[in-house]
This record gives C-alpha cells, sequence and structure tokens, in this order.
C-alpha cells in the first residue's frame, strides 16, 4: 500500500511533466466560456468584522511556496509568537512532540492553538499534535493567523489562537504544477498537483514525497556505535473537488491520506503515523449565510524507545489507533448592513486506545504489556455580533461549551497475564462559558486601533490524560485527573500605513492560561503530567511589512515575559519559565524579484534561550539562522529553484536532557526544478 501510493505521487510528476514541458505556452485549460466558466471559489465564508479587532497576520502564496526548506513549519516560523514544542522540524522531531502554539505559553507537546484546513481541524485526535508533514505548503493559497483566545467554531481548541489554512485553487495552481528538488546528502522532495474542471466546479489531485537518509542528531562528541542518523520518508496524496448546488450555494469535499517514517537518535528508534481523512462541507452565499460541516479522522501512531545505555529496545508503542470525528453549524442571517450576526454549535469527539509492550534493557525479555485510552467530547453553541458605526466597529461573542471524559483507563500485566497496575478514571463532564469582545477605531484613513479582550478552553487530551511515556531514562507518568486549561487575557493594539505599500502593527497582550498542563519534575528521571495553578504571559509582539517596487521586506518579532504563577503543589515552580518558552523570537525576510518568475529572497531568524525543564536546569542556547531562496524561470511554466537551510551552519540546540544534546537541522542545500505556480 505504502509503496503503491508512492509510485503514484511519483509517475504522476514523471508523466504530467513531459507534456508541459514540451509546451512553450501556458496551458489555458480554464476558458471564458459558459460551458467550462468556474462559478465556484472553494473558500469559506468572508472574514467577519471581528477578526479586524484581534492581532493577526496573513501570508500569501509567494512566502508559503518560497521557504529554506519546503516544510510548512518554517513559513509559519515568519509570524511573531508561533512556536513549537520544540526547535525540530518534521524531519527530525518525534511526531507526538509537534505541538504548536502561539505567544510563547509553552507546556507540553499538546497544541495550544487551533489549526484548520479548509474549516477543518487537523490535530491528532489522541494526541493532540498537528501532523505538520502531511500538510504541503504549496497546497496553500494562503495562510491567516489570530492571536489570542476564541469563542467561534471549534473555540473551545483556539486557547492561544486560530491557525487558518486555506487550499490553492485552480486559479492558483492551474491545471498541472510539481516540482522535483534533492539535496546535498541526496534526500529528495517530490510534489505534484492536477486540477480539472467538474462541470462548473473543479477537482484538484495532489501528493507529496519526501525521504532522505537525514543528519545527526547526536554532536559528535556523544555518538556511540548504534547512533543513527534523523532518516525520514514520508507521503501524502489528497482529492478535492468543489461543485456548486445552486446559484450561491457550493458543495466542498476531500479525501486524503499520510504516511509518516522517522527514525530519531539510535538504530531501531522508529516511529511511525498513518492517517486518513475525509471532510463534506456545505457553503450558502445567499441572504442567509452559512457554513455547514462534518468530517472524520482515522489516524495510527507506533514508537519504539531504545536504551541510551544498553542501545536496546526497552518499550514499543505499537499501535495508537483513534478516531476523531465532528462538524459545525454556522449561519449569518440577514439583519442589516450595520450587524453581522454568528450563530452556530459544533461538536467534536475523540476516542483511541495505547497498546504497548515494555522490555528489560538487560534481558530483552518481556516486562509488561499496557493498554490506555478513552473518549473525549465537546459540544459547543456560540453567537457572535459585529456592530458597525461609522468608523468604529464594536464585537463581541459567547460560546458555551458542554465537555465530557468518558471510560478513561490505564491498565498493565505482567508476561504472565497478572494484574501490575490498573487505573479506571471516573467519567465526568461540565459546561463551561467563554466570551470575547473587541473594538476597532479607523482613527484616520491611514491609521487603525484596536483593542480586545477574551477568554478561551482546551480540553486535556487522551494523551495527557491517560499514556505514559518515556525518554529513556526519564519517565512521564500520565494524569488522569487532569483539568481543563482556561485563558483569560487582552490585547491592544495598532495597524499604521506609514506609507503606500508600508503596513506597521503592532500588539501589546497580558494572556493567562489557568491550570496550565505540564510535565512535572517528581524526581531526576521521574515526571507527571500536572495542572499548574498558571502561566502567566506578558509581551510585545510587531510585524513590518513594505513592498517598494521589486523589493519587498517582511519582518516579524515576539518579546514575552512568561513565568509560572501561583500556589499549591507547584510553589517550587513559582517564578520559574515554563520550558521550551523562548523570551525573544524574530524573523526578516528580504526579497527581490527583478523579472517576472524570478524571486531571490534570505530569512534570518534568532530565537533566545529557552529551558528544557521546568526547574530550569537544562538550557537550550539562542540560535541565529539563515535561510535562502532563489527561482529562476526557464520558460514562461519551467523555473529552476535553489534553497539553502541554515547557511551559517548554526548549532540548533533541541533538545538537552543532563548534558544529552540533540541539534537541528545543519547547513542544506536544495536543487531542483518547479513546474507552474
Amino acid at each position: 500500500m505504502i509503496r503503491s501510493a508512492r509510485f503514484v505521487v511519483s509517475a504522476s510528476c514523471l508523466a504530467l511533466t513531459a507534456p508541459i514541458l514540451a509546451q512553450d505556452e501556458p496551458v489555458e485549460q480554464f476558458q471564458d466560456n459558459e460551458e467550462s466558466e468556474i462559478v465556484v471559489t472553494g473558500e469559506g465564508l468572508e472574514q467577519p468584522l471581528s477578526s479586524l479587532a484581534y492581532a493577526g497576520n496573513t501570508l500569501g502564496r509567494e512566502t508559503i511556496v518560497s521557504s529554506g526548506s519546503g516544510r510548512i513549519e518554517d513559513v509559519l516560523e515568519n509570524i511573531a509568537g508561533f512556536q513549537q514544542f520544540r526547535r525540530s522540524d518534521s524531519r527530525s522531531a518525534n511526531p507526538s512532540a509537534q505541538g504548536v502554539t502561539l505567544r510563547a505559553l509553552g507546556g507540553n507537546a499538546t497544541s495550544r492553538a487551533l489549526v484548520l484546513l479548509d474549516g477543518v481541524p487537523i490535530a491528532d485526535p489522541f494526541f493532540g499534535f498537528i501532523p505538520l508533514s502531511a500538510i504541503a505548503p504549496e497546497s496553500l493559497a494562503q495562510i491567516r493567523v489570530t492571536r489570542g483566545g476564541g469563542s467561534g467554531p471549534f473555540g473551545a481548541g483556539a486557547l492561544a489562537g486560530t491557525i487558518e489554512l486555506e487550499s490553492a485553487g485552480p486559479q492558483t495552481l492551474g491545471p498541472f504544477a510539481g516540482s522535483v528538488l534533492v539535496n546535498d546528502r541526496a534526500e529528495t522532495e517530490a510534489s505534484a498537483s492536477v486540477t480539472s474542471n467538474l462541470g462548473r466546479g473543479f477537482g484538484v489531485i495532489s501528493g507529496r514525497w519526501d525521504r532522505g537518509r537525514g543528519f545527526f542528531t547526536t554532536p559528535d562528541d556523544q555518538r556511540v556505535p548504534a547512533s543513527a542518523r534523523a532518516a525520514f520518508d514520508n507521503w501524502q496524496v489528497g482529492l478535492r473537488a468543489v461543485a456548486p448546488l445552486g446559484d450561491t450555494t457550493e458543495l466542498q469535499a476531500r479525501v486524503s491520506a499520510f504516511d509518516d517514517n522517522r527514525t530519531l537518535r539510535f538504530e531501531g528508534a522508529d516511529s511511525s503515523h498513518q492517517g486518513q481523512d475525509a471532510s463534506v462541507r456545505v457553503i450558502g452565499r445567499g441572504d442567509w449565510e452559512f457554513d455547514a460541516l462534518a468530517y472524520v479522522q482515522a489516524r495510527n501512531f507506533s514508537n519504539i524507545v531504545i536504551s541510551s545505555t544498553r542501545f536496546t529496545q526497552v518499550l514499543d508503542q505499537r499501535n495508537t489507533p483513534s478516531t476523531g470525528l465532528g462538524g459545525k453549524l454556522e449561519v449569518r442571517p440577514p439583519i442589516d448592513e450595520a450587524h453581522t450576526v454568528r450563530l452556530g454549535v459544533d461538536y467534536r469527539r475523540a476516542d483511541g486506545e495505547l497498546q504497548e509492550e515494555a522490555f528489560s534493557a538487560f534481558t530483552g525479555a518481556l516486562r509488561e504489556r499496557r493498554r490506555a485510552g478513552g473518549t473525549n467530547s465537546n459540544l459547543g453553541f456560540f453567537v457572535e455580533d459585529d456592530w458597525q458605526i461609522g468608523p468604529l466597529i464594536l464585537t463581541g461573542g459567547l460560546r458555551a461549551d458542554y465537555t465530557s471524559i468518558d471510560d478513561g483507563f490505564f491498565r498493565a500485566v505482567d508476561a504472565a497475564g497478572a494484574l501490575v497496575s490498573e487505573t479506571i478514571a471516573e467519567d465526568r463532564s461540565d459546561w463551561a462559558l467563554s466570551w470575547r469582545a473587541g473594538t476597532v477605531f479607523y482613527a484616520s484613513r491611514d491609521l487603525e486601533l484596536r483593542g480586545a479582550a477574551y477568554t478561551g478552553l482546551r480540553l486535556p487530551t487522551l494523551n495527557e490524560l491517560y499514556r505514559p511515556f518515556v525518554v529513556f531514562p526519564v519517565v512521564t507518568q500520565a494524569n488522569a485527573e487532569l483539568e481543563n486549561e482556561r485563558l483569560e487575557g487582552f490585547e491592544i493594539g495598532l495597524d499604521w500605513r506609514a506609507a503606500r505599500n508600508v503596513q506597521l502593527s503592532l500588539t501589546a497582550f497580558d494572556n493567562e492560561v489557568e491550570n496550565a498542563i505540564a510535565n512535572v519534575t517528581l524526581a531526576p528521571n521521574l515526571r507527571q503530567r500536572q495542572n499548574l495553578p498558571a502561566i502567566d504571559a506578558q509581551g510585545i509582539e510587531a510585524s513590518l511589512a513594505a513592498d517598494i517596487g521589486q523589493v519587498s521586506f517582511d519582518a516579524s518579532l515576539a518579546y514575552t515575559d512568561a513565568e509560572i504563577a501561583g500556589e499549591g503543589a507547584s510553589i517550587a515552580l513559582d517564578g520559574n519559565r515554563p520550558p521550551q518558552t523562548p523570551e525573544f523570537a524574530a524573523s526578516a525576510t528580504l526579497a527581490w524579484r527583478p523579472a517576472d518568475g524570478w524571486r531571490l529572497a534570505g530569512t534570518l531568524r534568532h530565537v533566545s534561550a529557552q529551558f528544557e525543564d521546568d526547574k530550569e536546569t537544562d538550557r537550550l542556547v539562542p540560535a541565529t539562522t539563515l535561510d535562502l531562496f532563489a527561482a529562476a524561470p526557464i520558460t514562461n511554466r519551467i523555473s529552476v529553484i535553489v534553497r539553502g537551510e541554515n547557511v551559517l551552519d548554526e548549532t540548533i540546540v533541541t533538545r538537552n536532557a543532563n548534558g544529552a544534546i540533540d541539534l537541528g537541522v545543519p547547513q542544506t542545500f536544495w536543487l531542483g526544478v518547479r513546474v507552474g505556480y
């Protein structure tokens, strides 16, 4: 199955490139005639006025497809305050550590930001991480990032903000687009998309395959014979179809599948993540606008843990199947021109079960068989009103969530089947009310002032509640008693057009996450997931965008003063900085477009020091990296692509466990060919 899917992606790149290469002029597949005219957009409803009241950024197509690495996480790092749990990218990190957040709110590997693809939540149902390798940047039209708590659709996941990924349509992709690149380690990246008319709608088939032997994440002086490169081999394919159901209504449907395999640190330390997703969405743009959505996810994860002292298998997390399903209905009634009212309901359900075996590091004999899992669900009702009064916009929203945590358990038996330990968690449920309010004032033609206050909510994941894990020799225990996280915050800011093509944005914020879930140290080699009293974060975010002729400059920075606050069991952590939380992060991209189809760009990024653990004993040193990108057209549709990652070969420390170091991507250069785009 895996080999077949890889063959399909590769064959598509080769077979479909041939006729394109034979043409000097672009293919005009989408003609302006009645029979083939595309009358659907494939997009959601227009962004409400309320979006202007909250700090946000939009990344356009050109930025998305011209990163140094070609990875979606690299693209998102252009946004001030975006942060992965670790500094590793999706080739050299454990998939279960790919949580994303905004505003340096720290914590563990579960995402505190809501990530949507065409309106559909894409976080893993069991773990809550984002399958970054399953997102192909070249398939996207734009990315919108909104920071701060959310009360609209799926707001229970938008604790730190929302990242909305919007797929590209035929007018962006053209009839065919593809690329093939190879780097100086002989690793390859291949992608392709084919777009076709479907009556008055369209369909897109896309795929991507990345593979390589990887680099050594272990420093030279810490390598042993068992040390391995961070090899990776992942593919993803998707089919998206959009068709009209009437003059103002359209149907959007998507099915996709992905498979992601990696090796981390030692020979045999292999992880695997697979998924199959499907969604159906109906958009109505008449007098009564509406957005109706239903989706289902089937995911699985496996992981082998190798002893860092004897280099033998000590844990086989062989199977973690999970299912996510949900949907939403949002309606915007036509009240009057000054008001945009949103009414809706959404639902999400996640269930899954861990299946693993533990082995003796000395004899290799089976010690325990473990099972753990449960079901989490969330039913939300929301209402929001935007009211425009001349140069003033007022917005406010309420959201009520019924959360349920059921059927939770952990069970361990020895090799003979005798019970070692068992936890049967009590079913529990609760109602929670969230709100947000904001205002935008157009002080002048070029100056907008804004302010907002909000609350947010996040349920603990099945992983946090029931699944213990080991990063040898440190054991992290689960905690079936974890409570929901809750955000309270406010912000003020301005957006100023300093010149015709120069835009400055500045935001000051104060956010607090109550009951923040973190891995709390109990002993040198023992941690447990616990609710911290709170994480307080105050800071400043700024961005500057300038487009002057053939030259553009985009920069962002985030300064955050974050600390663990409050009294109780975690008083020893009071005043400490949350783990994996930098104080300062900045990104700046300078690009030059000397002619049509050309792009030369350099991106400089800096991340300040951060701590590996809650006790502030293991420090990750600052890192400053430079990425380069160049596209030079050969014909109207074919370009040569040159990319450079970490071209200054900065040492990027991604993990420091009592001096055991993991490193991020070293200096890497890519060369390839791109068709279309």
